[in-house]
């Protein structure tokens, strides 16, 4: 037994270090890409960065719920949003010379439309409750296609809405920093490699954390908030400490946001259609998304206050996440009291 622990631990590490490799790759590519096609700051944050540093979450998803254990990758969907929200804002503030800035936009649109993704796939995880229980389990409900279609129909005016501001932004003609002319082909190759990358890791990091889950009698939501959320969600704290220290703290919140946002309505929807139905616990899931709310709601409240992150809000932010760690951990093993009923 104990052999078979630490191989499963050394394949989470040496698969979170590949998911690392081929996220650098991806989100390269995306950003260079973004920048020849000259689509403004907020959109580059928001839609090229997000949906390439979240293709680790999707994988998971994806390949969790073919191996029947769609629970792990809703967990670890969940665990990195709130990872996201107040480990990698705090990281790219703290790593930083000066405060992070925000701007109106990603306050007012971002930031709201992101809480809008909280409560569409809150409602949606009650319609199943309500519509399509599970027979002998208390708050349990189904998850079905046309259920899942809601989260990404939102997702569809949320990409609606970015392709109006990039319609209505004049793209900069200013060449690359290093000099060099942007090779689009070399760069959509690259985009490529990264997420062959990517998958071909998740679908052992799954079955590693399974395994460990298995062991130690784990459940596969709780595995999913904590490890395979904190492996899948380097790319997203690498893409933003990147840009923050860069001088570039728009791209860099925003990326978090919309990372948020593409996770939520899209890649836990597409993990329904692929296996058709999924049972969703939802005496677990409600008080994660507390959390979720919660987390977002300070992050948003210390992106409010003066435009700026600075050094003691973030701080503030990784105490959070400190302590939901613990409570997610004493639940575990059964220590906390009961916030999560029939868990």
């Amino acid at each position: 037994m104990a052999s078979g622990v630490l191989i499963d631990v050394a394949v989470i590490l040496l698969t979170s270090s590949a998911i690392w490799l081929g996220s650098g790759w991806l989100e390269g590519a995306s950003e260079r890409l973004a920048t020849h096609y000259g689509l403004p700051q907020v959109v580059q944050g928001a839609v090229i960065a997000a949906v390439g540093s979240s293709m680790p979450e999707l994988a998971t998803v994806v390949v969790a719920g073919l191996a029947g254990s769609l629970a792990l990758g809703v967990g670890g969907i969940v665990g990195s949003a709130i990872f996201n929200v107040l480990v990698i804002p705090a990281l790219a503030g703290l790593l930083t010379d000066e405060p992070i800035e925000s701007n109106r936009t990603l306050v007012y649109k971002e930031a709201q439309f992101y809480m809008l993704a909280v409560s569409v796939l809150l409602i949606t995880f009650a319609l199943g409750v309500i519509y399509y229980p599970v027979d002998g389990v208390a708050l349990s409900g189904t998850i079905t296609r046309p259920l899942a279609l809601l989260p990404l129909g939102l997702y569809g005016l949320y990409v609606f809405i970015q392709y109006q501001d990039t319609a209505d932004h004049r793209a900069s003609t200013v060449p690359p920093a290093d000099g060099n002319a942007i090779e689009p082909g070399r760069q959509w190759g690259l985009l490529a490699a990264g997420l062959v990358v990517i998958v071909v890791a998740v679908h052992f990091l799954v079955e590693s954390v399974s395994a460990l889950g298995e062991t130690f009698g784990v459940p596969a939501f709780m595995l999913g908030v904590t490890i395979i959320a904190a492996a899948t969600s380097l790319p997203d704290a690498l893409v933003s400490v990147r840009a923050a220290r860069e001088d570039r703290g728009v791209t860099s919140l925003a990326n978090v946001l919309g990372s948020n946002t593409f996770d939520l309505l899209v890649a836990i929807p597409v993990g329904v259609l692929i296996v058709g139905d999924a049972a969703i616990d939802f005496a677990m899931a409600v008080p994660m998304f507390g959390v979720l709310t919660a987390a977002t709601i300070a992050l948003f409240t210390a992106l409010r206050t003066d435009l700026w992150l600075s050094d003691q809000e973030a701080f503030g932010l990784l105490v959070l996440y400190g302590v939901f760690v613990g409570w997610v951990v004493l639940e575990t093993v059964g220590v906390a009291v009961d916030l999560l009923p029939n868990a």
